[in-house]
């Protein structure tokens, strides 16, 4: 009888071809992070760090005008966002069930749904800005070109229209991502369980809610904490289409765009680099908070 094998060993020196990825991850992740944890209790003087002021920075934050102002818009933008980007999963969603269906041309679809996130953010928003362009404008254009010139808009001249706008470029820009992660999930899921609620005489939506559904929960999560954490990261699409102060009048402010203007001088003409920093903690911790929360909302078992 041959005697079962020992567990194989790793020789020691093999975890130092770790070293590499861990220094890169230390100097560009890890060494932010703290240097932001510690200046957020700091007062600054210009560049330079001043004397410790404890909570200070972020009392001024949250509880003094205009600034708490500034920061509950530009949230509000961010959660406007978010709520943007999951219609776009169910939009992704809906059509990832249409492509598992396909026989043929899934590929292209594929494919076709896919290209925009190949393009930079910075790119696809100076070229949707000269879409929505009110007098030159691709967009409005058309709609003159078919006789509806009625629906013809200064979509980026209102706050709530630029706002809707931007969510909706967001959604145009991430949609094929989210498809193909949903594909991937439903390729997964063994054709006999379909076949056997069609026997059942399931009808396509019971299969879709019933079946599908749940069986792609962990691309959900995915998506949605992903989702989250690229609303409140939003700031290179606003920067390209409206500027860095989110205009119209602060219609498409985001935590981003207000960090940027306290760090680097755009927020009251000088930069303050402890309050930056309170904001960027707070932002953070926001959305670890928000991202834990929900993988532990799609855990499996939890209904």
């Amino acid at each position: 009888m041959a005697s079962a094998r020992s567990p194989r060993r790793i020789s020691p020196g093999v975890h130092l071809f770790a070293l590499p990825a861990l220094a890169v991850y230390g100097v560009f992740v890890l060494y932010p992070i703290v240097t932001t944890l510690v200046n957020s209790f700091f007062e600054f003087r210009g560049m330079r760090r001043g004397d410790w002021i404890g909570l200070d920075n972020f009392r001024t934050l949250f509880t003094t005008a205009p600034l708490n102002e500034r920061v509950l818009n530009a949230l509000g933008n961010n959660v406007v966002l978010f709520l943007a980007s999951m219609v776009g999963l169910v939009i992704a969603f809906v059509l990832a069930a249409l492509l598992h269906q396909l026989t043929a041309g899934r590929e292209f679809f594929k494919a076709a749904y896919f290209l925009p996130r190949l393009l930079s953010l910075i790119v696809v928003g100076f070229l949707w800005q000269l879409i929505l362009s009110p007098r030159s404008g691709a967009l409005n254009g058309l709609f003159d070109a078919m006789g509806l010139g009625f629906l013809s808009h200064a979509w980026l001249a209102t706050p709530r229209s630029a706002l809707a706008a931007v969510a909706a470029v967001g959604i145009w820009h991430s949609i094929g991502f989210a498809i193909l992660v949903f594909l991937a999930a439903m390729q997964a899921i063994p054709n006999n369980i379909y076949e056997a609620a069609r026997i059942d005489g399931a009808s396509p939506w019971r299969i879709m809610m019933s079946i599908t559904f749940p069986l792609t929960r962990s691309a959900w999560m995915i998506l949605t904490v992903l989702g989250f954490i690229g609303a409140f990261e939003t700031f290179d699409l606003v920067y390209a289409m409206q500027g860095v102060t989110g205009a119209p009048y602060y219609g498409t402010d985001t935590l981003g765009l207000l960090f940027y203007r306290l760090a680097f001088g755009g927020e009251g003409g000088t930069a303050a680099i402890g309050l930056g920093s309170a904001l960027a903690l707070a932002m953070l911790v926001l959305m670890a908070g928000v991202s834990l929360l929900t993988v532990r909302a799609f855990r499996p078992g939890r209904d």
